[in-house]
């Protein structure tokens, strides 16, 4: 049954927009998946997919599609984005060139290709990851306390990212500032200095990547644009403009979560330590722990298809052209597909699995270097420091305030 005896409300309402549910979005989710778990939101014009077994029917329904000129005229919100561009940006068009709105052949032919590149890079990545966790932490032997997320979270990810791409050590801390600010485009309720520096950032961060993307053509370098310069080279059927923009938005959408992750999960550890006991006993666990803090706090609160067809959620009708957000926070702690879900336990069965990456043709095409970033950061965290410990264990957590994701601003940490 849909929206039964539950009060109207926005998904933003859900998520880091709004006060209570940036400090706890749970006890409402569990309330919606209960009692009304295919939610219409008026003012947006979507359905709120609460249900593991919805989101899992429509993931693996791959006649679903993404791009948003594909949804019914009230469906306002999925459009929103692409209506709000910023003045100034140096090419507004660029976005209708990204593979998470392009569909079918087309959607194959752009991801696949930079895909399977990426996919490449990452399997020959490890010692290079290991190198980069290493050198945060060495620079860290000296501290007695530090902000977990400005010395390891953020720029662990950036450099990892970096590598792969190619970018000098000497314009890491640009580039990095760059993703800062294009973070902002993600939220709705942008102030005018957001917009500034989401406007410097990214006309900086295109105009970088074009450019480098243009001197791999004559001359292809040993990194991700030197394989794409080398792949179009060799017949495959993508435009210059189809390549830097998807190499931009993996760069976006990789750091900010992967950063989240790595926060959240040291948190849930360092308030859980009774689990964090089962992996100093069993390091063979860390990956399954890196799945369960993805499952348990996931960065990412939803995404959407657009129906294609007539079908039925929950026993509720969904209509051709409907905007379907599936709100994976919701369907991480469904009961009926993972008993006690409510509890943080790393040597939880694999059985079941997340949707912290999605689902379908369009899963995150960055998961992989996301696990071994984590996993690496985090066993070798507390190997090093295995007196770690919060430096305000009283205090709430220092949530972001992004509307879409779940994140720490700070996380002060002790190892005295």
């Amino acid at each position: 049954m849909a929206d039964s005896g539950a009060a109207p409300f926005r998904i933003l309402d859900l998520t880091a927009a709004y006060p209570a549910a940036r400090e706890d979005p749970y006890p409402r989710l569990a309330d919606l998946r209960a009692r009304c778990p295919l939610h219409r939101d008026e003012a947006g014009g979507a359905w709120l997919v609460a249900r593991m077994a919805d989101a899992r029917a429509i993931f693996a329904d791959n006649s679903h599609v993404k791009n948003p000129d594909r949804a019914e005229p009230a469906a306002h919100a999925i459009r929103r984005r692409r209506n709000t561009v910023p003045d100034g940006l140096a090419f507004p068009d660029d976005q209708r060139a990204s593979m998470l709105e392009l569909d079918g052949e087309e959607h194959v032919r752009v991801r696949n290709p930079l895909v399977q590149a990426l996919y490449a890079r990452i399997a020959r990545f490890e010692p290079e990851c290991l190198h980069i966790v290493d050198a945060a932490l060495d620079r860290l032997e000296d501290r007695a306390g530090f902000d977990l997320m400005k010395e390891l979270a953020e720029p662990v990810p950036v450099s990892c990212i970096g590598h792969i791409l190619g970018v000098p050590l000497e314009t890491l801390a640009t580039f990095r500032a760059w993703l800062d600010g294009i973070v902002q485009t993600f939220n709705p309720n942008r102030t005018p200095e957001d917009v500034a520096a989401l406007v410097a950032a990214s006309n900086g961060l295109a105009h970088y990547i074009r450019t480098r993307f243009a001197d791999a053509k004559f001359n292809p370098p040993d990194d991700l644009f030197g394989d794409m310069a080398r792949i179009q080279a060799d017949g495959a059927p993508l435009t210059d403009t189809e390549i830097t923009y998807n190499i931009r938005g993996l760069l976006i959408a990789g750091n900010v979560t992967t950063t989240d992750l790595i926060g959240n999960a040291v948190r849930l550890l360092l308030t859980h330590p009774a689990e964090l006991a089962k992996l100093h006993a069993e390091p063979a666990l860390w990956p399954n722990a890196v799945e369960e803090a993805l499952r348990y706090e996931a960065p990412v609160d939803f995404t959407w298809r657009i129906a294609t067809h007539d079908e039925n959620l929950s026993g509720w009708p969904v209509s051709a052209g409907a905007a379907l957000n599936v709100f994976i926070r919701s369907a991480n702690r469904d009961e009926a597909a993972f008993p006690n879900a409510d509890a943080f336990d790393v040597a939880r069965p694999r059985a079941a699995r997340h949707l912290s990456f999605g689902g379908g043709a369009h899963i995150c095409p960055g998961a992989p270097l996301a696990r071994m970033e984590t996993k690496h950061l985090l066993s070798r965290l507390f190997t090093r420091f295995p007196n770690l410990r919060l430096a305000e264990p009283d205090t709430p957590p220092h949530w972001r305030h992004l509307p879409g994701f779940r994140g720490l601003e700070s996380l002060p940490v002790r190892v005295d």
